[in-house]
C-alpha cells in the first residue's frame, strides 16, 4: 500500500520529516518497507517556461512549419520554429529552453539551438506528450491566458516534490489501508509523545451536500442480505466526463494509479482517501432503470471490464440491472455500464459486501483489485453514505452535473459498535509492565475509541465499525501498545521457565538423524506443495478420488486438492529436472498426506485424516560418469538397499520384517510391501511406464514410500541393543539349491533363521542360474550362511552339523535339491 505524505498532511498538520514518519509508522505496526521520493513529472519540467506568442509567419522554406516569436520574460524573445497547426499570435503555450531535458515514454532529449531550413529554432513550443503530461500529439499545449509570461511549468502545473511510503499492510489493519487511517495513526502516536498539541484529524466536510432535484430516481433491491451489508447510492446528471484537474492527477499518479478521466479518478481518489471503494455507472445503461444485487445462476456470461469473458459461479455476488449483471459486486466493473466520454448521467455506488463472499469470488476467478483488496479484508459499513457524498460533491465540481435523487440507502441490519470490557491488569500482564491509566485513556481516546463507562480498574469501550479486527480485550491491548510502542516494553532482567517432558522419541531428532544418513548417501532433500493437482487421482485405482480432500476455492486446478501421496510431487520435480539434463537424481522427501475417511463423528474434523511419510526416490546412473566406474543405471536393489538402511537406523533388525508383493500396479510395475508386527510400514518398486508416460519421463523411476509414523512407533516398541565386538570368528559356508520357481529368497532367508537361531549370523543371496538344463520352472540359488560361536571358536564337526540341519530343513520344507 503507498501512502503519499502531501496527501497525508491534507489530514493532519504536522512539519516532521517524511523519515521519522516513516519510522513512527513502522513502530505502530505500519511497516514502512520503502520510503522514496516521488517526482510527478521526471524532470518536473525544469527549463520550461510561459511564454506569449508574439507573432506567426510561414517559414520560407518549408509549407508545415511556423516561424514565431515567443516572449518569455526575458531581454529578447525568443525566435522558434514550430511544426503544430494550432500555433497563433496571442497565445500563451509551454516553451522548453535551450539546455532543457524533457522525458517521455520514449526516453530523454535535450533542447538545442538548431538550424531548421536555414532558420535558427532557440527552443521549442511543447505538445501535451512532449512533456510526458499525457499521450496527445495533435497540437501545442495552448495555456490559460492569464497566466504570467515567464511562469516555471512547475508552478503552473502545480508540481510539488512528494516522499511516498511502501507500507506493507497486514491483513488485521485494514483500518489504516487509506490516508485517512494512516492520518489517524499518526494523530495517535504524535498526541502520545506530546500531548500537549491535541492533533484532530481534518476529515473534509460534505455538509454542503443536497440533491438539487429528484428527476433520476433509480430503486436498489438486495436480494441477498447476508452477502451485501448495506448498499448506498445516488444519481448525478449533466455531467461532463473530461479531463482531471491537475491536482487530482498528481494525488493519483503519486500512489502509482493512472489518471483516466474525472469521474473514474474521483471514485479512485475517494477509495485512496477513505478507504471506501466506490463504482459509477451509466444510468443511460442500466436496464429497467433499477439496481439489483444479487447472485445470478451458475453458468451466466458475465464481461468485465477489461474485456475477458467469465462465467458466474452461482455465489458470485453481482450488481444487477433488470436484465443483466452490470458488476462483480466489491470486485471489477463490466464493459457495457462503465464510464465512456459520452456519459451524461452516473448512479454512483458505496457499499459493503460480506467479506467471505468477494474473497471467494476474487480468488476463483483470479481478479485482484484495489476494491476487492478491502473488501476481502472488511470495510466500514457506516463510512458508505459519507463516501458518497464526498464523491458527489467532488463529481459536481470537476464534472458540473446536479445530483438528481435522494440517497439511496438500503441497511437491512444496521451494524453497531463492538462494546468490549477491557480490564488494565489485562493490559498490565500482556504487557508486564504498568502503564499510567490517562496514557491508555488518552490513546484510546486518540484512536476513536470510546470509553462510556470507567469503573475502578476497568473500562467499557464502544470500538468503532472501521476497526474491523477489534473485537476482544487482547485486541484493545495491541491497540494501546501499537501507539505507546513495543519499544518501551522493558526486556526483564531474568527468564522464567518450567521443566518440559517432551514425547519420546523425539521425531525431529528421528528425522534429522535419517536425514543426515539420506544426505550423506548423496540424497538431496526435497519440499513439495502439499496442494496439488485433482486430475492425478480421476479414475486412480490406487488412489481414490473418493478420499481426495478437495480445496473448495482454489487459486487453479493445479493446486485443487491436497495430496494422498509423495509421489506424483517426487514426479513433478524429476520431470522439471530431466528437462534441464539433471538426469541423474536420488531425492527423499518427508511431508504430510491426507485422506478423507468415513465418520459418524459431529465433529466435522474426523472424517480428516493426515499422517507424515517419507519418499525415496533414485533415477539415472549409480555413478557419475568416470573413467574409474561403469556406467550401470540404478536398480530395484539399489532402493531396496537405501530401504533396509534407513530400517537398520532406527534400531529395527531387518530379518523382523515381512514382505509380500504389492497391489498398486497402476503406480507399479513391480514393487513389494514391508511390515513389520503386521502393521504396513513402506512399498517399495519400479514406477509404471504409464504414469512416467504421463510426466514424460523417459527413464527408470524407482520408488520407496515409508509410513514414518508407523516406523517411529515400531522403533519406540524396538529397543536398540548394543554388543560388545566378538571374540571368536566367523565361519562361512555355502549351499547351491534347486528349488521351484516359485520359491523366494525371503522364504529360504525366513527357514535359515528359525531352523538354527543360536549360530547363524547372516544368509545372502550371491548367485541365481535359470535354465532349462535343470529342469522346467526351476532355478538355482547359491546362498551363503554366516555362522559363529559367541563363546568360542567353532569345530568343523559343529559346523558341519548346523549345515546338515539347514540343508535338511531346505528340502523337506521347500521341496529343495542340494546340488
Amino acid at each position: 500500500m503507498k501512502i503519499s505524505y502531501n496527501w497525508l498532511r491534507e489530514y493532519i498538520e504536522t512539519s516532521e520529516p517524511p523519515s521519522k514518519i516513516a519510522q513512527w509508522f513502522t513502530d505502530c505496526g505500519l511497516e514502512v518497507e520503502c520510503l522514496e521520493k516521488h517526482e510527478a513529472f521526471r524532470g518536473v519540467l525544469e527549463g520550461v517556461l510561459a511564454g506569449k506568442v508574439l507573432s506567426c509567419k510561414k517559414h520560407p522554406n518549408a509549407d508545415k512549419l511556423t516561424v514565431t516569436l515567443v516572449d518569455i520574460g526575458r531581454s529578447k524573445p525568443l525566435t522558434i520554429i514550430c511544426g503544430a497547426p494550432n500555433v497563433e499570435a496571442g497565445q500563451k503555450v509551454p516553451v522548453a529552453t535551450v539546455g532543457t531535458t524533457l522525458y517521455n515514454d520514449k526516453g530523454s532529449f535535450e533542447i538545442k539551438e538548431t538550424n531548421i531550413r536555414g532558420q535558427i529554432s532557440q527552443g521549442m513550443i511543447c505538445a501535451e506528450d512532449e512533456l510526458g503530461l499525457g499521450t496527445s500529439h495533435e497540437g501545442i499545449m495552448v495555456l490559460d491566458n492569464k497566466t504570467p509570461v515567464g511562469m516555471p511549468a512547475k508552478e503552473y502545473f502545480q508540481i510539488e516534490d512528494d516522499w511516498i511510503f511502501e507500507i506493507g499492510l497486514t491483513p488485521n489493519r485494514i483500518d489504516a489501508a487509506s490516508h485517512i487511517g494512516s492520518a489517524r495513526d499518526l494523530a495517535a502516536i504524535i498526541n502520545h509523545h506530546d500531548p500537549k498539541l491535541k492533533k484532530k484529524l481534518k476529515i473534509p466536510s460534505t455538509d454542503d451536500f443536497k440533491n438539487d432535484n429528484n428527476s433520476l430516481h433509480i430503486p436498489v433491491e438486495i436480494d441477498d442480505n447476508e452477502a451485501c451489508i448495506r448498499y448506498s447510492g445516488v444519481t448525478i446528471s449533466g455531467i461532463t466526463v473530461a479531463d482531471s484537474p491537475v491536482w487530482l492527477k498528481n494525488r493519483l499518479m503519486s500512489i502509482g494509479l493512472k489518471p483516466v478521466n474525472n469521474i473514474v479518478d474521483i471514485t479512485n481518489f475517494v477509495l485512496h482517501e477513505t478507504g471506501q471503494p466506490l463504482h459509477a455507472f451509466d444510468t443511460d445503461k442500466i436496464s429497467g432503470n433499477k439496481i439489483i444485487v444479487k447472485r445470478p445462476p451458475a453458468g451466466t456470461t458475465f464481461i468485465t471490464l477489461d474485456e475477458e469473458k467469465i462465467k458466474l459461479t452461482g455465489n458470485d455476488l453481482m450488481i444487477c440491472n433488470a436484465k443483466e449483471p452490470m458488476c462483480l459486486a466489491g470486485i471489477l466493473g463490466g464493459t457495457f455500464s462503465g464510464i465512456t466520454g459520452q456519459t451524461k448521467n452516473l448512479f454512483l455506488e458505496s457499499a459493503c459486501f460480506n467479506p467471505v463472499f468477494i474473497r471467494k469470488s476474487s480468488k476463483h476467478h483470479q481478479i485482484n483489485t484495489d476494491a476487492s483488496f478491502r473488501f476481502e479484508r472488511g470495510t466500514d459499513p457506516n463510512i458508505t453514505v459519507y463516501a458518497l457524498k464526498r464523491a458527489a460533491l467532488l463529481i459536481k465540481k470537476l464534472a458540473g452535473g446536479k445530483i438528481s435523487s435522494q440517497i439511496v440507502d438500503v441497511y437491512p441490519k444496521p451494524v453497531k459498535n463492538i462494546r468490549i470490557t477491557f480490564r488494565y491488569d489485562t493490559l498490565n500482564k500482556l504487557t508486564g509492565k504498568v502503564i499510567s491509566k490517562n496514557v491508555v485513556k488518552n490513546i484510546l481516546n486518540s484512536l476513536e475509541i470510546e470509553i462510556i463507562r470507567e469503573e475502578k480498574d476497568q473500562l467499557e469501550l464502544s470500538v468503532p465499525t472501521f476497526k474491523v479486527d477489534v473485537t476482544r480485550p487482547a485486541d484493545i491491548v495491541e491497540e494501546v501498545l501499537r501507539i505507546y510502542g513495543y519499544n518501551n516494553i522493558n526486556i526483564p532482567e531474568k527468564i522464567n521457565s518450567a521443566i518440559v517432558l517432551s514425547p519420546k522419541p523425539d521425531k525431529e531428532h528421528l528425522q534429522n538423524q535419517v536425514s543426515d544418513m539420506l544426505s550423506g548417501q548423496g540424497f538431496r532433500e526435497i519440499m513439495n506443495n502439499s496442494l496439488t493437482n485433482i486430475v492425478y487421482y480421476e479414475n486412480n485405482h490406487d488412489y481414490s478420488e473418493d478420499q481426495t480432500v478437495k480445496i473448495v476455492n482454489p487459486i487453479s486446478r493445479d493446486l485443487s486438492a491436497l495430496r494422498q501421496t509423495l509421489i506424483y510431487g517426487c514426479l513433478e520435480t524429476i520431470a522439471r529436472n530431466i528437462n534441464h539434463r539433471n538426469t541423474d537424481l536420488k531425492l527423499y522427501e518427508f511431508g504430510t498426506i491426507y485422506k478423507l475417511k468415513k465418520s459418524n463423528s459431529h465433529n466435522p474434523l474426523d472424517k480428516y485424516a493426515e499422517k507424515t511419510e517419507l519418499a525415496v526416490v533414485i533415477t539415472g546412473k549409480k555413478e557419475k560418469e568416470s573413467w574409474r566406474t561403469g556406467q550401470s543405471n540404478v536398480d530395484f536393489f539399489d532402493l531396496k538397499n537405501h530401504l533396509i538402511h534407513i530400517v537398520n537406523k532406527l534400531g529395527i533388525d531387518k530379518t523382523d520384517l515381512q514382505i509380500d508383493e504389492t497391489g498398486h500396479y497402476e503406480t507399479y510395475l513391480y514393487a513389494l510391501d514391508y511390515k513389520l508386527d503386521d502393521k504396513h510400514i513402506a512399498t517399495a518398486g519400479k514406477i509404471s511406464q504409464n504414469l512416467l508416460d504421463r510426466f514424460d519421463i523417459g527413464q527408470d523411476v524407482f520408488y520407496a514410500s515409508i509410513n514414518w509414523q508407523e516406523l517411529i512407533d515400531a522403533y519406540s516398541r524396538h529397543k536398540m541393543r548394543f554388543e560388545e565386538l566378538p571374540k571368536f570368528p566367523e565361519v562361512r559356508r555355502d549351499l547351491a539349491l534347486l528349488i521351484d520357481e516359485k520359491i523366494s529368497y525371503k522364504q529360504i532367508e525366513l527357514l535359515a533363521y528359525k531352523t538354527e537361531k543360536k549360530y547363524l549370523v547372516n544368509v545372502n543371496l550371491f548367485d541365481v542360474y535359470k535354465d532349462e538344463k535343470i529342469g522346467k520352472n526351476k532355478k538355482s540359488y547359491a546362498v551363503s550362511f554366516i555362522l559363529r560361536d559367541k563363546n568360542k571358536t567353532m569345530t568343523d564337526k559343529q559346523i558341519d552339523n548346523i549345515m546338515q540341519k539347514l540343508a535338511r530343513a531346505c528340502k523337506d520344507k521347500l521341496g529343495a535339491e542340494i546340488r
